[in-house]
């Protein structure tokens, strides 16, 4: 079902291939969380220099989003909209990407060994369903090719699912 592929091309074509397995992980699944929990540990497997990948999911009845599937440290269980680094991108929808969270303001420290960020929204027909959180324990460790990257895997993954 799932091999060990290197991943020795540029950084955009490794990207396609992720979201190439993660299609066939979870193309004709229809449990969200399951095809989360495959799509966390691909990530897991496939982004170094990272220590904490996952989920928040928006919890509609209360405004915030929920700690979803994850691979990494325990995690905050609960952010509202607006707060921290996944609050901010869940309420702006709008990808943000932080080369220090040490001087980001608003930034919620989970694991104190994180030292940049990238989250990106995900939305299905105009509305948010949550957001894909990505730690590393490297400064400045996400660039324009990896928020690309990541866009086209959140991408495949709310089509495919």
């Amino acid at each position: 079902m799932f091999e060990t592929i290197s991943y020795a091309g540029t950084k955009p074509e490794n990207y396609k291939t992720v979201a190439t397995q993660l299609r066939y992980l979870i193309e004709g699944e229809g449990n969200f969380i399951a095809n989360l929990s495959n799509a966390a540990a691909l990530l897991n497997f496939f982004l170094e220099d990272i220590n904490w990948v996952g989920f928040y999911l928006k919890d509609e009845t209360k405004n915030e989003l929920v700690l979803g599937p994850f691979q990494g440290l325990p995690a905050c269980i609960r952010i509202p909209l607006g707060r921290g680094i996944c609050g901010i991108a869940a309420e702006t929808k709008q990808t943000q990407r932080i080369a220090d969270v040490h001087n980001h303001p608003n930034h919620i420290t989970c694991d104190a060994s994180s030292k940049s960020e990238i989250v990106i929204p995900m939305i299905r027909n105009g509305k948010l369903i949550g957001v894909l959180d990505i730690d590393s324990p490297i400064y400045d460790r996400f660039d324009e090719e990896d928020e690309n990257g990541l866009r086209e895997f959140i991408h495949t993954l709310l089509n495919f699912a």
